[in-house]
């Protein structure tokens, strides 16, 4: 909490670690609900990711793609690196993180955004449509990152941890 609310300082107490960042002056209902967020997102991350070997990892490896979490790089089975945007990347390494599950919208927004951005469910839709065409061998009937129907999204591959 703090009483500067320029976009420079918000910007920057995120990008120093920040979960989120409340301006004063707030109402009470108001902080107790950024509290709860907080709390839910770091809770759904556990119960998401039990395997801390694949929470931690540096790095995932897929089907001959490379995902480096440290340099933020997605390298083909080519050797070829490919572009991803922020929201692109973080979605992927949910999913790297978190193989072969279900994954509700809800759940994919919560721990891919970045400090609570505000996003729309329909974003996650996007993002995966333009990360298939990325990583699928044909986006348009993708196998890597398969739909359920009235579930979410499931990520096929079998993923290894790059400890």
């Amino acid at each position: 909490m703090t009483a500067k609310s320029s976009e420079l300082d918000r910007v920057l107490g995120l990008e120093l670690g920040a979960d989120d960042y409340l301006t004063k002056p707030f109402s009470p209902r108001e902080l107790l609900a950024r509290i709860r967020s907080v709390l839910r997102r770091s809770r759904l991350a556990r119960e998401l990711l039990p395997q801390k070997s694949m929470r931690n990892a540096r790095g995932y490896r897929f089907l001959g793609w490379e995902l480096n979490v440290g340099t933020r790089r997605l390298t083909s089975p080519e050797g070829e690196r490919v572009g991803l945007s922020l929201g692109e990347f973080n979605l992927l390494h949910v999913f790297c993180a978190a193989p072969q599950r279900v994954l509700t919208r809800d759940q994919l927004l919560d721990l891919s955004r970045l400090n609570g951005a505000e996003v729309y469910d329909r974003s996650v839709d996007v993002q995966i449509l333009r990360l298939r065409r990325k990583i699928e061998p044909d986006p348009g009937r993708p196998q890597l990152i398969r739909t359920e129907r009235g579930a979410g999204y499931v990520f096929s591959a079998a993923v290894q941890a790059l400890n």
